[in-house]
């Protein structure tokens, strides 16, 4: 049995982590990681999982190298499973290898999973290929890092037709170039540096032997980065994919539940954008046994309204934790307010027989109206939180069993948010509710605040903008269609 995987992270984009990586960090006990490895992969963790970071950056290494491997050999020894998560592939540069022997001298069982190393992933991603037909046929890769390894031989890189791509070299980067051009390679060779690879932050300076230093220099790039030699640069320009699109290089901070939060921050980070999640909400169920009451006597109710995505799960958590299934739910009508909580009931094989085309509560008694009369009975299960307007409309025309199912709760700013205020990095802020506007709001500080005028806060609809308005916020735009892709098409277009 395994005790211990050594986990190739990939190169930056979350995305590029493997499948076998992803089951390993599922069910590590300790999951030991460092500084290249994309934090968002943490979130595939177990809740109970130990996390520690032992990240290592040109003069700050949080732990030696050292007391790393002995770290992984004392928690495996302790009974836990081990996934040592490492940026790019533990074997490119990565001293996977030193991690391996120890583990294999004090008899541990581990596993090496491979990742995707920035040497080819980190070029695809500027549009550079590091191998290409009629122009590079081989490629070598070669550590930039020599602290006890004396200088690199020049004259035989020089030589060599491939591309040439340098790791960990951007502090010798004018030693690299100069020792390439003394030993005979062209001035004009073409040389890109990429600062970042396949993150939303990824910069790319292209340049020749001769310029890149300078380059460099005057665009302001510091490590992490990669120095490619080559002809093969040539190709950016036609191949270039990442940096073009529409959300590269933006931030935008998704407020909502991190239950919920994944498809707008996927669509986002599909898009070329850094989706900073920022939790202001968390999902809390409550009134499970007086929901289940109303289960148990569904066929009593005509109606069922469903108004978010959340109130849809926790009825059919309900309902099939009484081993029930949606037969029970009869001839009853099912109404639903959003696309999103239509696209959810029907995962559980319900298609809502009315959805309103404006996905607020006014527009949802339009359509029921014509409905109701005084026989008609309407079950209401929704957040604590919601509005009393569908409950008066209704209750003047027939009975209504409102079922508070849920409440939101208000959590941490989550990580990274204050450090993105301040340096003011954040485009966008997305708000899907009131909750959580008032919760945003209520866990800045008067500084951060401050800084607010200059991030473009971005509504859902006018529900949510009366919030918004109440606590002084500027809303730079309403989605027209009140759904999480309207928001993310007020993102996309705007110029």
């Amino acid at each position: 049995m395994t005790n211990v995987y050594l986990v190739g992270a990939g190169c930056g984009d979350a995305g590029l982590i493997t499948v076998k990586g992803k089951n390993a960090i599922e069910k590590a006990d300790v999951l030991i990681y460092d500084y290249l490895a994309n934090p968002e992969l943490l979130a595939y963790a177990k809740p109970d999982a130990e996390r520690i970071y032992v990240g290592k950056q040109a003069g700050n290494h949080a732990m030696e190298q050292q007391d790393i491997n002995q770290l992984i050999v004392r928690k495996a020894q302790e009974g836990s499973t081990v996934t040592r998560l490492k940026g790019g592939d533990p074997y490119v540069f990565g001293r996977g290898g030193e991690e391996a022997r120890d583990l294999r001298e004090a008899g541990i069982v581990f596993e090496v999973v491979p990742g995707i190393t920035s040497a080819i992933g980190g070029l695809a991603y500027a549009g550079i290929p590091i191998t290409h037909r009629g122009v590079a046929t081989s490629f070598h890769v070669i550590t930039g890092h020599r602290k006890d390894e004396g200088s690199l031989d020049y004259s035989l890189y020089a030589k060599l037709s491939g591309t040439l791509v340098f790791l960990m070299g951007m502090g010798h980067l004018g030693d690299i170039a100069g020792g390439l051009m003394r030993e005979g390679m062209s001035a004009e060779l073409p040389v890109a540096v990429i600062h970042r690879a396949s993150t939303p932050r990824q910069k790319t300076v292209v340049g020749t032997l001769d310029s890149i230093e300078s380059d460099v220099k005057k665009a302001g790039l510091t490590p992490p980065g990669l120095i490619v030699v080559g002809e093969v640069v040539r190709r950016r320009e036609e191949l270039n994919f990442f940096e073009e699109k529409p959300l590269f290089g933006k931030t935008v901070v998704v407020t909502r539940a991190r239950s919920q939060s994944s498809s707008l921050s996927e669509a986002i980070r599909g898009l070329g954008g850094e989706a900073l999640e920022a939790p202001m909400i968390g999902i809390e169920k409550m009134n499970t046994e007086e929901l289940e009451t109303c289960i148990d006597n569904l066929e009593r109710y005509s109606h069922i309204l469903f108004s978010s995505k959340n109130a849809v799960q926790i009825f059919f958590e309900a309902l099939h934790g009484l081993g029930l299934d949606t037969r029970k739910l009869g001839n009853t009508r099912i109404a639903a307010v959003g696309r999103e909580t239509g696209k959810c009931l029907e995962g559980y094989g319900i298609m809502a027989d009315l959805v309103p085309e404006t996905y607020i509560g006014e527009e949802l008694m339009q359509i029921l109206i014509p409905e109701l009369d005084s026989t008609s009975k309407v079950l209401l299960p929704r957040s604590a939180d919601a509005r009393p307007f569908l409950v008066d409309a209704i209750g003047k025309i027939c009975e209504v069993r409102e079922i508070k199912t849920y409440k939101t709760v208000r959590t941490d700013q989550g990580e990274g948010l204050a450090e993105a205020l301040a340096a003011g990095s954040i485009d966008y802020v997305t708000f899907a509710c009131g909750s959580t506007v008032r919760n945003f709001m209520g866990c800045l500080s008067e500084e951060q605040k401050a800084s607010l005028p200059d991030v473009k806060m971005i509504s859902i609809g006018p529900v949510t903008s009366k919030v918004m308005n109440e606590h002084g916020l500027s809303i730079y735009r309403e989605a027209e269609e009140h759904t999480i892709e309207g928001m993310l098409e007020v993102i996309v277009h705007d110029r």
